[in-house]
């Protein structure tokens, strides 16, 4: 039976995400931004977390962390090198990881630059990513703890993953980050018919989420490093991947 998800908003802008295996009753939370809705969504769905899928460590991602833990017992799983800031965290997981859940396989990909030691959880059979802060739709975290090499080698591993797999991210930024991408990749039609949905759903206030790998290589100029027309148009034609990646990412630093 499929995994399914509940995924639903938390403080202002944060994502919360519900993760239920039918047939084995577990149900992992993505992340714990806020208690009050986490908790509203439990008594919606009827479905009692088990566990914690941890990103990150910042406040916005692990503060119902203990709340939760001894309300439901659940455990708390985490990425190591962050393992000291993530409160009640239980066990520790890094790249080359494989945890189950429901019967399938989790595979841990590190991906830090948005923070040192921050993961990803991709599912291959569900084909779900949670990507936490790294991967957004149409953008990519601001760089707090690690510099452009660290961030583009961690993008580098999450385009990589098949082009069908369904991204669920921690933030509701889309319609900012589609404002700015159109601002490096103005004549790209997937793009500005993109832009103009994401208006619609977030006047209709739905959410924008979940996007895919293959919409995020379409559209998404901090995956687009090396296409010809970006580059032309930041004066980068000669520049390394890297090079236009960290341009990228400065210019929406200052949007």
């Amino acid at each position: 039976m499929a995994l399914r998800i509940e995924q639903f908003m938390c403080r202002s802008d944060n994502f919360g995400v519900l993760l239920h295996a039918p047939e084995s009753g577990e149900t992992a939370l993505i992340d714990a931004p806020e208690e009050r809705s986490i908790l509203e969504a439990v008594e919606r769905t009827g479905w009692r977390p088990t566990v914690i899928l941890t990103t990150h460590h910042h406040a916005d991602h692990v503060e119902a962390n203990l709340t939760l833990k001894q309300r439901f017992g659940l455990r708390i799983v985490g990425p190591a090198a962050e393992a000291a800031k993530i409160p009640g965290i239980d066990e520790t997981v890094g790249e080359g990881d494989t945890l189950t859940f429901g019967g399938e396989p989790v595979h841990v990909i590190a991906t830090p630059g948005h923070t040192a030691g921050h993961v990803s959880y991709h599912l291959p059979r569900s084909k779900f990513a949670f990507t936490g802060d790294t991967l957004f739709a149409l953008g990519c975290g601001r760089l707090f703890e690690a510099k452009p090499p660290v961030m583009y080698e961690s993008l580098k591993k999450l385009a990589a993953v098949p082009l069908d797999t369904e991204v669920y991210c921690g933030h509701e930024y889309t319609q900012a980050n589609a404002r700015f991408a159109l601002t490096v990749d103005p004549t790209n039609s997937a793009l500005k018919e993109r832009a103009g949905d994401i208006d619609k759903l977030r006047a209709a206030d739905k959410p924008t989420l979940p996007t895919t790998i293959g919409l995020e290589l379409a559209t998404n100029p901090f995956l687009r490093w090396h296409d010809p027309v970006i580059r032309r148009n930041l004066g980068m034609e000669q520049a390394s991947d890297v090079e236009v990646f960290a341009e990228i990412r400065k210019r929406k630093d200052m949007f």
